[in-house]
């Protein structure tokens, strides 16, 4: 019996059938990585900038593209380790060049593990403090010699922000500028620090790269994307359902790619409203017990402007008196106190509309959604 995929991956980048447009910032990360322009790239979290990396990395047969999510490392010994293991499993074994760096990543005495989810090599190694830098720095010389170009993509690069080791972002600089057949997609979530170490005259990456920000797709374009995927499986849908689950993610790529995998992962041949009202509600109940410690370990203060941003769903003035006086906020230093608190820990993300202008919205929407059904039924 043939094994039918999941149209909707939300953990992994299948291919580019499975991937929803995003054709002009492809076509655009691939004319400046081809042109050895360096790109940052950032978005808020989930709304598919990792499989919008992975799929230039795929597409291109101009250059070899390397991907690397640095936001579990800690320190410079880290970063090389995963680092290594990325260029390791992107660089065959059996080919010249993937004969020259085994040989050069060997010398070291690295520990082999074998990952259990992919199943591809991980490597470890402990440097002395004074080796890491000229070991990551033979790695990228070594990259740099190669015949094909290469391109590096390192996600949440804000991470070297919080490295032991001072000034990490100047020393990579200073390898970066002397390369000249790797480019570089610096990719991150953390909007204000990527801007910060990019756009800041008094930092070293200032201006060494493009910039890209991408934000949620078009409405049409996911309804055509999700009825053709159901369909191409003989699953029926109509437009409006295909709206009502967009709508209902707020059209967040990771959360309506969700919905849908649910919901085909359901069996269900014709998809209705109650079909997806279905599936969503199961989500949320599977999430409950999370989202009632979020609420107990914040102050009450801090849970009542979640509630508020919650319910508006887009807050533009979260200190005016017309949204504090109708959500019974407190004062405006009370809300700024409880917003900041709430940015730190990412349950609220600051983002801009297309006219520039800053909004406020709570990152979760399963949260949102458990937290608009609170607002209304006091679970």
């Amino acid at each position: 019996m043939k094994n039918i995929i999941n149209p909707f991956p939300t953990t992994s980048y299948i291919g580019p059938h499975y991937f929803c447009n995003r054709t002009t910032e492809t076509k655009r990360l691939i004319r400046d990585l081809e042109n050895n322009q360096s790109v940052t790239l950032t978005s808020i979290r989930r709304i598919g900038k990792t499989g919008l990396i992975r799929h230039v990395l795929s597409q291109s047969k101009s250059f070899k593209g390397i991907y690397v999510d640095i936001l579990g490392t800690e320190n410079l010994n880290s970063f090389y380790n995963v680092l290594a293991t990325a260029a390791i499993n992107s660089v065959p074994e059996t080919t010249a060049p993937g004969k020259k760096l085994w040989a050069l990543i060997r010398a070291i005495r690295p520990i082999f593990t074998i990952d259990s989810m992919t199943g591809l090599p991980e490597l470890s190694v402990e440097f002395k403090p004074h080796e890491t830098n000229h070991h990551i720095e033979s790695i990228l010389k070594f990259l740099d010699s190669q015949p094909q170009k290469i391109v590096i993509a390192i996600d949440e690069f804000q991470q070297i922000l919080r490295y032991p080791e001072k000034n990490t972002d100047a020393w990579l600089r200073s390898i970066i500028q002397t390369l000249t057949n790797v480019a570089f997609i610096f990719s991150g979530s953390q909007q204000h620090l990527m801007m910060d170490l990019f756009s800041n005259p008094g930092k070293p990456f200032y201006r060494s790269t493009g910039f890209m920000r991408i934000g949620k797709l078009s409405i049409s374009d996911y309804q055509a994307f999700i009825l053709n995927h159901f369909q191409e499986n003989d699953r029926r849908i109509n437009k409006e359902v295909a709206v009502e689950m967009i709508n209902w993610a707020q059209c967040h790529t990771y959360y309506v790619q969700l919905i849908c995998n649910r919901v085909f992962n359901s069996g269900a041949r014709e998809i209705t409203t109650e079909t997806w009202i279905e599936e969503a509600y199961k989500l949320l109940k599977e999430q409950e017990l999370v989202f009632i410690n979020y609420r107990d370990l914040l102050t009450n203060q801090q849970w009542q402007l979640l509630k508020a941003i919650a319910e508006a769903e887009t807050v533009y003035t979260p200190t005016s008196k017309d949204f504090i006086t109708k959500h019974r906020l407190g004062s405006p230093s009370t809300v700024l106190r409880s917003l900041k608190s709430l940015l730190g820990s990412e349950l609220v993300y600051q983002d801009y509309d297309p006219e520039g202008k800053s909004f406020y919205g709570v990152y979760d929407i399963l949260l949102q959604r458990w937290v608009q059904n609170y607002s209304f039924n006091q679970l």
